[in-house]
């Protein structure tokens, strides 16, 4: 059975990210390759551009659309000149994973580091604009302790 012949997978998730980009179907190659995403479903549209996707990774899923610039908050970062969103994706090793997407095609925005919350922690941006951060905990923080380790690094 094809993706167009398959039903659109329910998604149980209170709040679902829909990013737009310019070149979905590269987009889907590539977040395949760079986070092991998996493709739940694919429409086109009539002119060929992709209407929507619905990708999962982990126990987690998105969608996905090229850019419609003739309807509004359609646009991809591309087109916009950034994003102000980050997508947070909790992973179980953030070098190997950091080095996984910097492979793929990613652009390295911080290298993974010991973070003063308890967590490692690394961001990239992906090759059609959109920023993900890569977060594993490291250890258990207090609040108090996590205040004082960050207001030790900014005195």
């Amino acid at each position: 059975m094809s993706h167009s012949e398959e039903a659109r997978p329910i998604v149980r998730q209170s709040v679902v990210a829909h990013l737009v980009v310019k070149g979905g179907a590269d987009a889907i190659a590539f977040y395949v390759k760079a986070f092991g995403a998996h493709e739940l479903f694919r429409m086109p549209s009539p002119d060929g551009r992709l209407m929507h996707a619905t990708m999962a990774v982990g126990n987690s899923q998105f969608y996905l659309c090229d850019e419609f610039p003739e309807h509004p908050g359609s646009k991809s970062p591309a087109t916009l000149g950034g994003t102000s969103v980050a997508i947070f994706l909790n992973v179980d090793d953030v070098d190997a994973s950091y080095m996984q997407a910097i492979a793929a095609g990613a652009v390295g925005l911080m290298p993974p580091a010991d973070m003063f919350w308890g967590d490692r922690y690394a961001q990239v941006v992906d090759p059609f604009g959109h920023h993900w951060s890569m977060v594993a905990p490291v250890e258990k923080v207090s609040l108090d302790e996590a205040t004082e380790r960050l207001s030790q690094q900014t005195a």
